[in-house]
């Protein structure tokens, strides 16, 4: 399958390193104009020269509702948004009665409140348009359990995924669609080599084991599954959940 996304403007969150950067390259190779944001603009920079062409970066805090309506009023018209923002934000599993009230509201701002922010700031535009494509990037977690064993990264996915579903009957008639890829484990940043280290060689085995591929996943497996939904080839799927797992 060929993909070509010409005249197409594009937003990818979460975009400085990892899968959020693989997917803004892979937009970018097939002719989008892409607009990359994250809070951390140094590693954002690598990725707007890696992608080049017309790629442009700005510094956003996604949880920040006034923020990104201000970044898309700056972009103007969005054809394909790509909410790639989120993460366990340096947490680790602990104990359900340590877990503070901070530590619980962090994970459901950058994993599920950015994504509700994005999507409520490029829809009208999208409307107007009667064209719009959304693809939330979840995470295994959110269907079943968090490998780290952190409650509220498990619990604010499983919500990402809520409201993928509730946004494609929303949006559904105005012509825009609204899906979700559930990554399996990626060794893409810093933060998920040091999860999998972590785990330890006994662990990691089984990991592997329960994967039919026997591997680990690569960002760019994720980044083909984007480019997919965002593609004419996926106009009458929506609401959908794709696992990108390598099967469970």
């Amino acid at each position: 399958m060929s993909f070509n996304f010409t005249g197409k403007t594009v937003v990818v969150t979460g975009a400085a390193q990892g899968i959020g950067q693989a997917i803004a390259y892979a937009f970018a190779k097939h002719g989008a104009s892409v607009f990359v944001c994250d809070i951390d603009e140094n590693l954002l920079q690598e990725t707007v020269k890696k992608c080049g062409g017309t790629t442009q970066g700005r510094q956003v805090d996604v949880t920040n509702q006034q923020a990104v309506k201000a970044f898309i009023q700056e972009v103007g018209s969005v054809d394909i948004l790509v909410n790639c923002a989120g993460g366990v934000r340096g947490q680790e599993g602990k104990p359900i009665e340590s877990i503070t009230v901070d530590e619980w509201r962090a994970l459901f701002e950058v994993n599920t409140d950015s994504t509700f922010w994005c999507s409520q700031a490029v829809a009208p535009l999208m409307k107007e348009k009667g064209f719009g494509r959304i693809i939330n990037i979840s995470s295994g977690a959110g269907l079943g359990i968090s490998l780290t064993g952190i409650q509220a990264y498990a619990s604010s996915k499983a919500a990402q995924i809520g409201l993928t579903r509730q946004l494609a009957h929303e949006l559904g008639p105005y012509g825009i669609t609204v899906n979700s890829i559930a990554p399996g484990f990626v060794r893409s940043n810093p933060s998920s080599e040091k999860q999998w280290q972590k785990f330890g060689e006994e662990k990691q085995k089984q990991i592997l084991d329960s994967i039919a591929m026997r591997r680990l996943g690569k960002a760019e497996d994720i980044a083909n599954g984007v480019l997919f939904f965002a593609s004419d080839a996926s106009s009458w799927i929506t609401g959908q959940i794709l696992s990108i797992d390598g099967g469970k």
